[in-house]
Order: structure tokens, then C-alpha cells, then sequence
């Protein structure tokens, strides 16, 4: 016989076995979720890796076309367009409206007085089925040139269009482009940064062996530690605005933001292809005749034009010309008059649609002798507009011939920078090998072999900027003037 204390042990042993065996339970399920999580999920992870991805100028080009939602918005301008074009030659073309009703049981009552007496009213229940059919068309004669002039309009406009759309593609080969020489140029300067940092480091060295042995001093050991820290954090920069501008140039190509881009380098002989002189007389003809933006601003006064001959054309009659053709039937009619009712005959259905059919021919006129000045206020608000438009293209003429000016003298500028960035790397690279050599000799100091060195940097960099600089303002000229190719 079990005491009461060790009933009690044994289901609190039991409880406690079912616990732990439940609580392990819970582990291994967890375990299991964690393993599922390391194991079957890699490929999520790896859609988020960077993706390698070599392109050209070219290639580059032709994905920011293919992606920029400025071409994009710019083709359904365009396409909208074309669609009110095609409504303009619609005003031109008969309006046809048909309309057809059936009626399957109709009941209506009434009371009526057959003998003149109030006593002999009687009441009556008609019954009926009816078909009616209409075709209506109207032409438009004359409505003071409103339609010719909105379809001259609507042409304008679409010319405009296109142009609007050819300058905005010729916008987007410039900012890629630029964007483009922007990378390879910042590519250069890295490139130089690190070849300064390995110099940096070499003297480093150097210097250290000569402290050894008792030929430098510890602060002269101290000085070159510090310009190999300043070159390490030169590089650290070039690096920073390198990754910057690759990733502006993402922005324009609106592609994945974690691809890794690989330029390809430039032809070599884009530099030395480059026009020496410019004819500004001639450059500002060819721009002028040259530029979307201007023919579109100049189409779209035209258009501003033409919308006041169309809004005179409420000033005068006009003229329709409709004509109407109906039928009906009535099958089903019965009447009850009192308590008598009466049938009629009628032919069938399709008879009746046949022989009642009538027609009719109107020539309407409607003129508006007084609106309250709203004809005047629309004829003003559409000179106002022409008048705005023609500033504008007046503005942009003028704005045209400006950056034309200042391009012109930017790329000059850009061309005998050049020339003078040569002369100063050599005379730099010169003069820093004839201090080194003093330098690791002791006849010179350490403050003459960092200026040296800073300055052949200097010149350096200056001739890579020099010579990107004067493919980007080439680009900007060829925008300025309109020459810029579409692929």
C-alpha cells in the first residue's frame, strides 16, 4: 500500500518526465528551424551579393535611354499627341449617333367620358409592345475656321514633341557621358594617389634604414611617417569619390544600385582627335539651326498662333447640316373601355419598321450674338499666350547663343591648360628626382622633399584633369550646338 507522500513523488516525478520530454521536444523544433534557415536560404542572400558588370560609353548610353523615365514621360507627351491629332481630323468627319428603344409590355389607364355625362365615364386600359429606332448625323459647314485652325495647332504641337523628345535623349547622352569621363577621370587620380602612397612608403623605408645606421634623425623619421599617414588618407578620398561617382552614374543608368561597375577605357585617340579652333561665328549658326529645343519652342508659338484663329471662330455663325432617319412599331396593343375590350390588328413588327420609317433634313444655324465677353476672354487669354510663347523663344534664342559663347571659351581654355599641365609635370618630376637625390644624400630636408613631392601630385593630377576636362567640355559644346548623336 502506497503512502500518501509517495503517490505524490511519483506523479510529480511523472509530470516532471512529461516536461522535460515536451521541453526537449521544443529544442529539437527549434534546432530544426535555425538549420532551415542556415541551410535553404543562401540563395536569398546571394540575390542580394553585387553583381560585376562591364560596359562601355556606348553601352552606358544606350541602357540610361533605354531606362530613363524622361524619354519615357517625353513618348507618351508625344503619343498624346498623335492622339489629339486625330481628333482634330475627327471634327472634320460626320458626328453619327443612333439610339433604339423597346418597350415589352407597356399598361396605362385612364378614365373617359364616351357621352358628355359624368354618369357614363368609363375607364380605360391600354396594352401595347413598341419598338423605336433613330440615326442622326450632323456635319459641321462652316464654324469660323475653328476646326482648321485647332488641326493646324495639334501638327504644331506634335512637331514640337518629337523635338522636345530628341533634346530630351540628347540630354541624357551629355549627363552620361559627363557622368562617364567623371568615373574614368577619378579612376586616374586614385591611380596616382597610390603610386604617391607607394613612393611615400618607399622614402618611409629609406628613411627608417638611414635612422638605423645614424643618417636621418628621429624627426626626419617622425616627418616621413607623417606624410605616409597624409598619402594613406589621399587615397582613402580618391577612393570615397571614386565610389561616389560610380554611383551617380548608376543613378543614371537606373539600373540595380548593387552592380559593381568596370569601365572600359576611352579610345586614346579621343584627345588628340579634338578641334584645336573654334569659329564662334559659324558654331552659333549651327546651334541655331541645329538645336530640338529651339524648333520645338519655335512650333509650339505657331500652335499659340493658330489657338487665336480658332477661338475667333466663335465670333461667327455656325453652320450644321443633320439629317434624321426613325422608325416604330407597335405590336400587342389591346384596349379595354368599361368591361368591353377591343383588339387591333396591326401588321407585323418588321412590317411596320419598314413602311414608318421617315426622314428628315435640317440646316441649322447658331450664333452667339452675346456671351457675356467670353469669346473676347478667350481670344485674349490665347494672344497672351502667343505673346508668352514668342518671349520665350526669344529668351531661349538668346540663352542659346550665351552658352554657345561661354563653351566655346571653356573648351579653349581647357585646350592651353593642357599644354601648360605638361610643361608643369615635367618640370615637377625634374625637380623632385633632383631633391630626392640631395635628399637621400643629406644635402637637403625633408620640408623640400615633401614640397617636391606634393607638387609632382599636384601636376599630375592636374594634367589627368586637364585632359578629361577638355573631353567634357567638348561633350558640352556638342550639347550647347545640338550635335550631340543618338544611338
Amino acid at each position: 500500500m502506497a503512502y500518501p507522500l509517495e503517490i505524490a513523488r511519483s506523479q510529480r516525478f511523472s509530470s516532471t518526465k512529461r516536461y522535460t520530454v515536451s521541453l526537449l521536444t521544443i529544442r529539437l523544433v527549434f534546432i530544426f528551424c535555425i538549420a532551415s534557415l542556415l541551410f535553404f536560404t543562401p540563395s536569398e542572400s546571394n540575390a542580394l551579393e553585387p553583381v560585376d558588370k562591364k560596359v562601355s560609353l556606348d553601352e552606358c548610353i544606350a541602357i540610361a535611354l533605354e531606362n530613363a523615365s524622361t524619354t519615357k514621360k517625353a513618348e507618351n507627351s508625344l503619343r498624346l499627341q498623335g492622339a489629339d491629332i486625330l481628333r482634330s481630323y475627327g471634327n472634320f468627319l460626320p458626328k453619327i449617333s443612333a439610339s433604339a428603344s423597346y418597350i415589352p409590355y407597356s399598361l396605362s389607364r385612364s378614365y373617359t367620358d364616351l357621352t358628355g355625362s359624368a354618369n357614363q365615364t368609363k375607364k380605360i386600359k391600354t396594352k401595347s409592345e413598341t419598338i423605336d429606332l433613330t440615326l442622326t448625323t450632323s456635319l459641321n459647314i462652316f464654324n469660323g475656321f475653328r476646326d482648321y485652325a485647332s488641326l493646324q495647332a495639334a501638327l504644331k504641337r506634335e512637331d514640337a514633341g518629337r523635338f522636345s523628345l530628341s533634346r530630351a535623349k540628347q540630354a541624357i547622352v551629355f549627363d552620361v557621358t559627363q557622368a562617364y569621363y567623371q568615373v574614368l577621370l577619378n579612376q586616374e587620380i586614385l591611380a596616382i594617389t597610390r603610386e604617391n602612397l607607394l613612393s611615400t612608403k618607399d622614402q618611409l623605408t629609406l628613411t627608417d634604414r638611414q635612422f638605423q645606421i645614424g643618417l636621418k634623425s628621429m624627426i626626419d623619421l617622425y616627418q616621413q611617417q607623417a606624410e605616409a599617414a597624409n598619402s594613406e588618407l589621399s587615397v582613402i578620398q580618391a577612393e570615397n569619390q571614386l565610389e561616389r561617382s560610380r554611383l551617380e552614374l548608376l543613378r543614371r543608368l537606373r539600373i540595380d544600385p548593387l552592380t559593381r561597375l568596370t569601365l572600359a577605357p576611352v579610345p586614346k585617340n579621343l584627345f588628340t582627335t579634338l578641334p584645336e579652333n573654334i569659329d564662334i561665328n559659324a558654331l552659333i549658326a549651327a546651334g541655331l539651326e541645329k538645336r530640338p529645343d529651339l524648333k520645338g519652342a519655335e512650333l509650339e508659338t505657331r500652335a499659340a498662333k493658330w489657338q487665336i484663329t480658332q477661338y475667333r471662330g466663335a465670333l461667327y455663325p455656325k453652320f450644321d447640316l443633320n439629317f434624321n432617319i426613325s422608325t416604330s412599331g407597335t405590336e400587342s396593343l389591346s384596349r379595354s373601355i368599361g368591361g368591353d375590350t377591343i383588339d387591333y390588328s396591326y401588321p407585323p413588327l418588321l412590317d411596320q419598321l419598314e413602311n414608318l420609317t421617315g426622314y428628315s433634313v435640317v440646316l441649322s444655324m447658331n450664333w452667339a450674338i452675346f456671351d457675356g465677353f467670353q469669346t473676347r476672354y478667350a481670344i485674349e487669354q490665347a494672344k497672351i499666350n502667343y505673346l508668352n510663347q514668342r518671349l520665350d523663344y526669344d529668351d531661349l534664342k538668346s540663352d542659346i547663343q550665351i552658352e554657345l559663347q561661354q563653351a566655346a571659351s571653356e573648351y579653349s581654355a581647357a585646350r592651353k591648360s593642357i599644354e601648360s599641365a605638361k610643361t608643369n609635370l615635367k618640370a615637377a618630376r625634374a625637380a623632385y628626382e633632383g631633391i630626392k637625390r640631395k635628399y637621400d644624400l643629406g644635402a637637403a630636408g625633408f620640408v623640400e622633399l615633401s614640397t617636391s613631392r606634393a607638387a609632382l601630385f599636384s601636376a599630375m593630377s592636374s594634367l589627368s584633369q586637364a585632359t578629361y576636362t577638355l573631353a567634357l567640355q567638348k561633350n558640352t559644346l556638342d550639347f550647347a550646338t545640338g550635335n550631340v548623336p543618338i544611338y
